[in-house]
């Protein structure tokens, strides 16, 4: 039998820690979260690997070291209400669920919604709300948020997005072409109307489809 719990160990230490993540809620929340509950069945064994791993409709799972590196920079506090766009396997918002105090989370895709609510349900993380819609327009039903996370590369950060942000929040999201060229961003909302932008280095993502992105 596979053990998932010295695996995710060795994640941590061998594909975070090794490679510069320090925040140490960011490694704790990655220590915690069961990453094969995410995938399917067929690839549990390879939960742990060092990259993204399919999970059906075309979408991937995204690389733990990114995970870990994007939840870092959005120095997520306890008290922090977040959005989560790009669900997938809600893996991610699983992580973000174990760093602030409630996530909503957007998926347009009904069928990775759905998954992505049972397996949160069966893992008992009730801090997370999914919901299936064009997330590049987030939700403004609860809007404004501290932290705005994108799974998904759009080819500049979508407006919408940033009128989202209450002040002094950030938003990650990688921007860019749909194959090489992405970086990877950290928006932060300095006042009204006003918003700084930084280079995290580059990335490879799924591209962001909806009316804010593709």
């Amino acid at each position: 039998m596979t053990d998932f719990a010295a695996l995710r160990r060795a994640m941590v230490e061998d594909q975070l820690v090794a490679r510069g993540v320090t925040d140490a809620r960011v490694l704790a929340a990655m220590a915690e979260v069961p990453r094969e509950a995410f995938v399917p069945e067929a690839l549990r064994a390879r939960a742990y690997e060092d990259g993204p791993l399919p999970i059906g409709d075309g979408q991937t799972i995204s690389q733990p070291l990114i995970v870990a590196l994007m939840a870092e920079a959005a120095r997520i506090l306890p008290g922090d209400r977040i959005l989560d766009v790009g669900t997938g396997s809600g893996y991610a918002a699983a992580v973000l669920a174990r760093l602030g105090r409630f996530v909503w989370s957007i998926e347009r895709i009904e069928t990775l919604a759905e998954r992505a609510r049972a397996t949160l349900a069966g893992l008992g993380i009730g801090n997370v709300e999914v919901i299936c819609g064009d997330g590049s327009l987030g939700w403004a039903p609860q809007a404004p948020y501290d932290v705005i996370h994108v799974a998904a590369s759009g080819p500049a950060v979508p407006a919408t997005l940033e009128r989202q942000l209450a002040l002094g929040g950030r938003l990650v999201m990688p921007i860019g072409p749909r194959a090489d060229g992405q970086r990877l961003v950290r928006v932060r909302r300095t006042a009204e109307g006003a918003w700084e932008q930084d280079d995290l280095g580059g990335v490879a993502f799924v591209p962001l489809i909806g009316a804010g992105g593709w």
